[in-house]
């Protein structure tokens, strides 16, 4: 049966207002974005895959290519029927005169990974994995951009909870609109809204993922092939009989723990050292901004064995896929259904996600001595809401990541 998928009601006035890699090739030629300047598609490839699709699995690109099979559609609503689907974006969702109303141009969608653990509370949960998906009007290339957890940014207020609005740390966002019963939508609603006050980006979608999440996926595919950049103990889990465990459980049995270090060099991981993996932070030379790029990477290894596994092929690896993402997963796609933004994108790839970095990989100061986005950084979210990223990029290579 076909996905049943909430759809936000137009709005009443408009709001306010090439592939590039490390060697760096030139942007492609591009057209007026949305309408009769669009650029011309590209030709198909002859042995396509069972589907062009891109399932964001929370903060999880899955990216493959291919034509649709008589009742795709049919089976990806079946995958992803299960997924929760709520409106994450509030006043941050485009507008008609934006191309809210359309799928035909440029697609932004916020990507949030959430640490919530059984002992909080609720509505006590701050978004440490802040992402922005990008895709032009192409839809031929995908970029991902990570911000900083900790950058200083005017949070505006939320009516829904009673927040007067604050100038603080942008992880807040998510906090203080979850509170006082606007729960995890609210929260991505008020985080979508600061983004979009912040960079002017507004967004086609959203999707929420509890880190627990990551390693439900993982184990699904198995594994996933990571390449460490730099050796880092864990500062979550220990060994405890050779077997890996949180610290809290480990202590808990009263023997003696090994520290869990991750290696220099390139490996299969499973999900629990993956996801361990992506989480360190405090001991990273850059220390969010590595924290950034490893979890950008581990998002585009994900994708890379969904397509070599051959799941974005077969419809019960598929469903087997998202029955991992399960409950730990929240879905928002505006105003379209998931099948029509899956078969939008299928010209994408894994091989074209891009990974970009915020102000150079290393932390910036603004005149408060609190860390803030660099003037490039800025152009580059404003690249973003020009649908000319890939220009942008060819000119600034420095914005490329360091992960392989």
């Amino acid at each position: 049966m076909p996905v049943q998928t909430r759809r936000r009601p137009p709005s009443r006035e408009p709001l306010p207002a090439g592939r590039a890699s490390a060697s760096v090739v030139p942007p492609p030629r591009r057209g007026g974005g949305r309408g009769t300047d669009a650029p011309p598609k590209r030709k198909r490839r002859k042995d396509p895959l069972w589907a062009r699709i891109t399932v964001v699995v929370g903060a999880v690109l899955m990216m493959t290519s291919g034509a649709a099979i008589v009742g795709s559609k049919a089976i990806i609503g079946q995958a992803t029927g299960n997924i929760s689907q709520q409106n994450l974006l509030g006043d941050a969702g485009k507008s008609d005169a934006e191309g809210g109303d359309t799928l035909e141009g440029p697609i932004d969608m916020l990507l949030l990974g959430v640490d919530a653990r059984a002992s909080w509370a609720a509505d006590d949960v701050r978004a440490d994995s802040i992402i922005i998906l990008h895709i032009p009007a192409t839809h031929d290339q995908a970029y991902l951009i990570s911000i900083p957890r900790d950058t200083e940014v005017h949070i505006p207020a939320f009516k829904k909870t009673g927040f007067p609005g604050e100038t603080t740390l942008i992880n807040a966002a998510f906090h203080y609109g979850a509170r006082n019963g606007g729960g995890w939508a609210g929260g991505a609603q008020l985080m979508a809204q600061t983004i979009k006050e912040m960079t002017g980006v507004s967004f086609d979608g959203a999707a929420i993922i509890n880190f627990g999440g990551f390693k439900k996926v993982i184990d699904a595919l198995g594994s996933v092939h990571i390449c460490v950049s730099q050796e880092v103990k864990s500062i979550h889990m220990s060994y405890v009989d050779g077997k890996p465990m949180w610290n809290a459980d480990a202590k808990k049995t009263g023997k003696e723990r090994t520290p869990v270090v991750h290696k220099k060099g390139c490996r299969e991981m499973e999900g629990w050292e993956a996801l361990d993996y992506s989480r360190q932070r405090k001991s990273l030379k850059n220390g969010d901004y590595d924290r950034q790029q490893n979890q950008q990477q581990l998002i585009k290894a994900m994708a890379k064995k969904a397509v070599s596994d051959g799941v974005m092929a077969n419809p019960l690896k598929l469903k087997k896929l998202m029955d991992a993402a399960g409950d730990t997963l929240i879905l928002d796609t505006g105003r379209a259904d998931v099948a029509d933004l899956v078969f939008t994108m299928r010209g994408v790839t894994d091989n074209e996600l891009t990974m970009l970095r915020t102000n150079n990989g290393t932390f910036h100061v603004n005149e408060h001595g609190r860390e803030a986005l660099s003037p490039l950084t800025m152009d580059m979210f404003k690249a973003v809401k020009e649908d000319r990223l890939a220009e942008f990029v060819f000119a600034n290579p420095s914005v490329l990541s360091t992960r392989k």
